[in-house]
């Protein structure tokens, strides 16, 4: 087994310079993703929070087969041009062009047939995009960062996500009123393109001389065998209690704005600073403290203290109605969602096998994205189908979500808690 582990805590320029503008430019491709293509499906093709439902399961399936067999290929390449570098490289380029044609699927009609399009879009994105950052961008991350700095690498990461997320959620809205959603999506796809090419070209990684022990179908299916279960007891219970966490996250996040917009009634302009504010201050501020905070106290204790700020906030977030009682609110569970990621990013990447990071990445996004976004998004549509509001938009029938999202999501936050209690954490 090869070792790509650094020998020192300090990570060169060049390495950061890669670390930034690729996780900065995916998180923005993502966020966007996560987001504006739920809000265009639901404004521009259907009101329907099924539909939504539906493309947010059929690209999380996606994800996840994706990062397994694309992580666990880049843990076995072998190349002048790197180990993860070729993903990285051609992923993000690849990304950012798919990204730009999203919204043609709006085109199309009848409107069953641009929803299913809408749906195959997003899926060849997601492609492109679980290459290049969920399996090798994040094996890349684990490869050049140490059980030292691992908390502060994922802080300064966390701060990016919420850089990406500002501009998502507190610009993008304000850029959609102004160009239309498919100018945004132009703009939004170059980027991504352009600081994924420049990002990938600034990769630079420790050569892997040793061929793989084993072929590739026989590496994936090793993970599975009893000692190898046994031996990854902890990181299979982490996954276990992310997975838990997320669902109950992604009850309400995929109809975050359309709560803002549709239930609150805020004009464009409240619900953009709304979002700013909570990004900037529970996202961006606290983001790089809660680094330091995962390498001195530990990840455990950290992750205990985001369940209990998330459910909080989500359950005092459901009862406000004005602006600054929201910012307020939302700021709590903001800062839980920060240093959840945080703790648990760096956590996760601690337990990793060595020889199989991008293959574990895959397992990664099983729990987080695929466990997590077909059921999540599935009890929140029907949530919000059952106990909304009927309304009509652009002449289609469909429903308001209501504060019972967040309530429900607050609640089984706290769940996570349970396998939590059983995780052990490894030590400097």
């Amino acid at each position: 087994m090869e070792s790509m582990q650094p020998t020192s805590s300090r990570i060169p320029r060049l390495t950061w310079l890669a670390i930034v503008l690729l996780s900065f430019s995916g998180q923005l491709a993502w966020g966007v993703e996560n987001q504006y293509f739920n809000t265009f499906m639901y404004d521009n093709i259907a009101p329907n929070p099924r539909a939504i439902s539906w493309m947010v399961a059929a690209s999380a399936l996606t994800a996840t087969l994706t990062t397994i067999l694309m992580g666990a290929l880049s843990d076995r390449t072998r190349s002048r041009w790197g180990k993860r570098r070729p993903f990285i490289l051609v992923g993000y380029l690849a990304w950012g062009i798919f990204t730009a044609t999203f919204p043609a699927a709006a085109l199309l009609r009848p409107v069953t047939l641009a929803i299913g399009m809408a749906i195959l879009f997003d899926c060849v994105m997601t492609f492109f995009g679980s290459t290049a950052n969920d399996a090798a961008l994040n094996a890349y991350i684990t490869d050049v960062s140490t059980l030292d700095n691992r908390g502060r690498v994922m802080g300064v990461v966390q701060i990016l996500t919420w850089l990406a997320m500002l501009i998502v959620y507190g610009a993008s809205g304000l850029m959609i009123q102004a160009w239309g959603y498919f100018t945004f999506f132009y703009v939004i796809g170059g980027l991504v393109f352009v600081l994924g090419l420049i990002g990938g070209l600034a990769v630079r990684e420790q050569p892997a001389v040793e061929p793989p022990g084993r072929s590739y179908w026989g590496q994936i299916a090793d993970t599975f065998r009893g000692h190898n279960l046994a031996a990854n007891r902890d990181l299979f219970l982490l996954l276990l209690t992310l997975a838990v966490y997320g669902i109950a996250e992604q009850v309400f996040f995929p109809y975050l704005i359309i709560y803002l917009n549709h239930y609150l009634k805020l004009p464009t302009l409240q619900a953009s600073l709304l979002i700013f504010v909570c990004i900037l201050v529970g996202g961006i501020a606290l983001a790089y403290p809660f680094g330091l905070l995962a390498d001195r106290i530990g990840r455990k204790r950290l992750a205990v203290a985001a369940i209990l700020l998330k459910m909080i906030g989500l359950l005092l977030f459901a009862q406000m109605r004005s602006v600054i009682p929201l910012a307020a609110t939302g700021i709590v569970w903001l800062a839980g969602m920060s240093a959840w990621a945080i703790s648990t990013g760096a956590w996760t990447k601690d337990l990793y096998p060595e020889d199989k990071r991008g293959q574990f990445a895959g397992y990664f996004i099983l729990f987080t994205v695929l466990f997590t976004m077909v059921p999540g998004p599935l009890i929140g549509g029907w949530l919000a189908s059952t106990y909304g509001i009927p309304t009509v938009l652009n002449g289609q029938a469909g429903f308001i979500p209501t504060p019972l999202i967040f309530q429900v999501a607050g609640v089984a936050t706290l769940l996570a808690a349970i396998p939590l209690f059983w995780v052990k954490e490894r030590r400097r």
